[in-house]
């Protein structure tokens, strides 16, 4: 059964034997009191690979928003929310609100409308954006939020979970996603102390870790300040060993992985336009049709023996293939058979029940 609802883009699954063996889950000690064993080197490695100066590790995204914006802003501050920014994110923005840090909305991707808004303003910016939108498949402008923000000392904190592992540097023909899979500051080419990147590694990498990367002055503050490092469990060392295996692999095979997803989903979308179909998401590998017959696609597909995701059921017109490096090109032919077969049905159903 051709299954399209995991976001392991890359494919890393990491068994356990594959991974170097650990005496015990936990130090048993939060990581403000001390550092798991091997944590700083896969810091270091992935402000490396993302393009910062420093990087610090946790359990979570939700740990990291958790703290990050107490930490970051103040009564002199306000918070310019991305219209889609990811809902995790957002919870970390909305405990500071509670206490009075005045946050707005923007358009999604709309560096004029973020430019008006912070001109009318009197505030220190910060802006909350995903680096790359796994809805429309676009990455976000930071080098044109970038200008905005530092003319008055501001601050872009980019949620990059889906960009890590995906996108990386001087993205062409031979590598559209770039290279390296260092996420949204690789790909734009960018380097600043005006940048906090949070990620989780689930996604790209395949291990339950986050890191917020960014200027060592933050990441300082983020480490002495943080409530989740002195009050929750740090990364568990299997986490830590998962992650060091995903950077060695990335390194080995990324590039090669990347080009493979890639692929797929172009003969994902040639397929659709074949069948008089479309898909959101462009090249990434989360594609979208967009239909007011999605549960019915949905749930016939399953019949079929293809998984797909129903975007918030009972609500939604949106249907989801995640396209991952573990497909083969059968797959993908197999999940377009069935589409064409599904959505043949639902039509020829809707038009009995008109008759």
């Amino acid at each position: 059964m051709p299954d399209f609802t995991s976001a392991l883009y890359l494919g890393f699954g990491h068994p356990s034997a594959a991974l170097r063996p650990w005496a015990g889950l936990t130090t048993g000690t939060p990581a403000a009191l001390r550092t798991p064993p091997g944590s700083t080197a896969i810091a270091r490695a992935l402000a490396t690979l993302q393009g910062c100066d420093r990087a610090s590790l946790a359990p979570s995204t939700l740990h990291l928003f958790w703290d990050l914006f107490a930490i970051l802003a103040g009564p002199e501050d306000e918070i310019y929310v991305d219209a889609v920014a990811y809902p995790i994110a957002r919870w970390g923005v909305e405990r500071v609100a509670a206490r009075g840090v005045p946050t707005v909305g923007f358009a999604h991707r709309d560096a004029r409308a973020l430019e008006r808004l912070v001109r009318r303003g009197r505030r220190r910016p910060l802006v909350l954006v995903d680096g790359l939108c796994p809805d429309c498949g676009k990455a976000a402008p930071l080098g044109a939020y970038l200008e905005v923000v530092q003319r008055r000392g501001g601050l872009v904190v980019v949620d990059d979970t889906q960009a890590l592992g995906i996108l990386g540097a001087s993205p062409g023909p031979g590598a559209p996603y770039g290279r390296g899979g260092g996420g949204s500051l690789r790909w734009h080419g960018l380097r600043s102390a005006a940048v906090v990147v949070a990620s989780s590694l689930a996604k790209g990498f395949g291990v339950p870790l986050a890191a917020v990367a960014g200027s060592s002055t933050v990441i300082e503050r983020f480490e002495a300040e943080s409530e989740t490092r002195s009050h929750c469990s740090p990364p568990s060392i299997v986490a830590l060993h998962a992650a060091e295996r995903a950077l060695a692999l990335n390194a080995s095979n990324g590039d090669g992985l990347r080009a493979r997803v890639a692929a797929l989903v172009g003969r994902f979308r040639s397929g659709l336009a074949a069948l008089g179909l479309s898909a959101d998401g462009g090249r990434f590998p989360v594609q979208t049709l967009v239909s007011d017959d999605a549960q019915r696609l949905h749930a016939r597909l399953l019949e079929m023996g293809v998984r797909t995701v129903l975007r918030d059921p009972g609500r939604t017109r949106r249907l989801t293939f995640l396209i991952t490096a573990r497909h083969r090109p059968a797959d993908v032919d197999q999940a377009l058979d069935a589409l064409d077969h599904a959505a043949r049905a639902v039509v020829e159903r809707r038009t009995r029940s008109l008759r």
